[in-house]
């Protein structure tokens, strides 16, 4: 049997004393936790360390004696250490000396049935005992092929990391306290705190309470039967602005909530969440200042006006050509005539409803400006409303297009099915065979000729409309992924990740010192930190909007049947 003992590399400098910590019986390992020095009463030492059991709920003992012989005359409490493993009930006595500043330490180990010493078995690990009391170690992501090996050997760390872990309690006493036991370990020379992180705490509590009141009148607010009426009801649930700022809001619940949270994900979510609120307000203050400076905002008003008529100009030659011959082909000129002039009717409504709201234009920058206060997020939604509400006019075009487009190449699909002897079930929705007689076979084919010599006319509106109709999405998609990527970005994480990467361990790795003959093994752990990859993975945060579900082939399906698409619906919502 190989004994593995995991010692501090804080306490290679420690005087002469006791070894305090855990013993693993099923992995034959000791995990040293601290070095008791000189001089103590065993009886308050078992009364201590009863006390860390029944606060830590870890099974702390004395495993067995260190020896640091700085000079010659204290090599003889090398005997003496040796004799206090009779004092204390263990079953391995373990003796770890060391001699002046030899790297090359003595290690054995005792059974106290037999008294024989076993010095050829024994790895001696040395381990950063800050790091690993202070990280977090996580499972693997990918499980490869030999999972359960895999799963062992975590589950073998993860009893050493948690041992560390759960003895935060006898790290709390350090060389200044006055009382009978003195220790070392990686706090003894003081307790690690920050006087800012203790007046954050203090601040906190009443600044918690009043957003607890505030937040609490909001939900009130917003669970009200006035917001539950059809019109108010409908443009919540279509205005990406109100999604992100009841996002916010459930974001602010979890983050002011009195609950503690449970284990270290719950504590990684509410600190990637804070951060993420501050960075958002935090940007979305610089938008704000820089959009009041030089009246900026006037000049955008001024701006927007003549780019609407533009766009609207373009659109009337865009218009007039596939009225034409477009490309040279010959459309049927009546149908060409017929919606080319009810699309530019809506133009010209369109320009009128521009123009109506011009003198308003500039004080709704102001407020829209205003309101970039409220996070980046909400300014960005609120951009992509007012273009959807600017584009209008472009999602009717399509919608018509798409509507007219639709109905004639179902229409064509059926009476393809009619000369074939066919018919569609709705009751089984299946083809089933039918039989037509003259007078409907003359019927069917003389709507599916005119069906047929109209579809390159209707196809081509249809085609135009949807590009523009797709460009408008896509500025509007690069928008809900700027969203997204800061809502969902777990920005503590990755700051935690780059500054200190030990806190976020994915495993361990050992390195070989240098080995002398007739001593232990001597292995360094060093911790591997979680990819950047694998952080935003685990800590990713959740978003209210979700991606199409569609795959590229049924995109392009929908696309050639003319069906309407939504790439950008919220989860729980109907599609057409």
């Amino acid at each position: 049997m190989v004994l593995k003992v995991f010692f501090p590399s804080c306490c290679s400098s420690a005087d002469s004393g006791i070894l305090i910590g855990h013993w693993i019986s099923q992995q034959s390992s000791a995990v040293v936790l601290a070095v008791l020095h000189f001089p103590f009463i065993p009886v308050q030492v078992r009364k201590y360390l009863s006390e860390v059991q029944r606060a830590t709920q870890v099974s702390i003992s004395v495993l067995g004696s260190w020896t640091n012989s700085k000079q010659e005359k204290e090599e003889s409490l090398s005997q003496f250490l040796e004799d206090l493993g009779t004092l204390f009930s263990h079953e391995l006595w373990i003796q770890i000396s060391k001699e002046g500043d030899s790297k090359f330490w003595s290690c054995s180990a005792l059974q106290k049935c037999c008294s024989q010493r076993k010095e050829e078995e024994i790895i001696l690990v040395y381990y950063e005992q800050r790091q690993v009391m202070l990280c977090h170690l996580h499972p693997p992501l990918h499980i490869a092929a030999s999972a359960e090996q895999g799963a062992a050997d975590a589950s073998k760390l993860a009893a050493i990391f948690d041992t560390v872990a759960k003895s935060k309690v006898l790290f709390m006493t350090d060389r200044y306290d006055e009382g009978p036991i003195k220790l070392t370990h990686w706090q003894s020379d003081g307790v690690e705190a920050s006087i800012i992180v203790e007046l954050l705490k203090q601040a906190s509590v009443p600044a918690c309470m009043l957003l607890t009141f505030l937040l609490s009148l909001v939900s009130w607010i917003c669970r009200s039967r006035v917001l539950k009426f059809w019109p108010l009801c409908f443009f919540w649930s279509k205005l990406s602005t109100c999604e992100q700022l009841g996002h916010r809001l459930q974001h602010l619940q979890v983050i002011i909530s009195n609950k503690k949270a449970q284990n270290q994900p719950q504590l990684m979510r509410k600190a990637n969440i804070f951060v993420s609120l501050l960075l958002d307000v935090a940007l979305g203050l610089l938008l704000m200042s820089w959009l009041y400076r030089k009246n900026r905002i006037g000049h955008l008003a001024d701006t927007l006006i003549p780019v609407g008529d533009h766009v609207a100009e373009e659109l009337q030659e865009l218009l007039q050509w596939l009225m034409g011959a477009p490309a040279g082909l010959k459309m049927n000129r009546a149908l060409d005539q017929v919606l080319g002039r009810f699309f530019l009717y809506h133009i010209h409504l369109w320009i009128s409803y521009i123009h109506l709201l011009s003198p308003f234009i500039e004080m709704i920058l102001w407020y829209v400006a205003l309101s970039a206060c409220l996070g980046l997020t909400v300014a960005l939604c609120i951009l992509s409303d007012i273009i959807a509400l600017l584009t209008f006019h472009i999602y009717c075009f399509y919608v018509y297009g798409a509507r007219l487009y639709c109905l004639k190449i179902y229409g064509l699909a059926s009476l393809w099915r009619l000369f074939r002897g066919k018919k569609w079930n709705v009751l089984r929705q299946r083809v089933d065979s039918c039989s037509y007689d003259l007078d409907q076979l003359f019927i069917g084919t003389l709507l599916f000729t005119i069906l047929l010599f109209l579809l390159p006319t209707t196809a081509l509106y249809y085609l135009v409309f949807t590009l523009l109709r797709l460009l408008v999405v896509i500025v509007q998609g690069l928008l809900h992924l700027l969203v997204d990527l800061i809502n969902s970005l777990p920005l503590y994480s990755l700051l935690l990740r780059l500054c200190r990467s030990y806190r976020l361990a994915a495993g361990v790795k050992f390195r070989v010192l240098e080995q002398q003959d007739g001593k232990p093994l001597r292995l360094l752990m060093q911790i591997n930190p979680l990819s950047y990859g694998s952080v935003v993975q685990t800590y990713r945060l959740p978003t209210y909007s979700c991606y199409p579900k569609d795959s590229w082939a049924s995109l392009c399906k929908k696309l050639f049947l003319g069906e309407l698409i939504y790439p950008w619906k919220h989860k729980g919502e109907k599609q057409d």
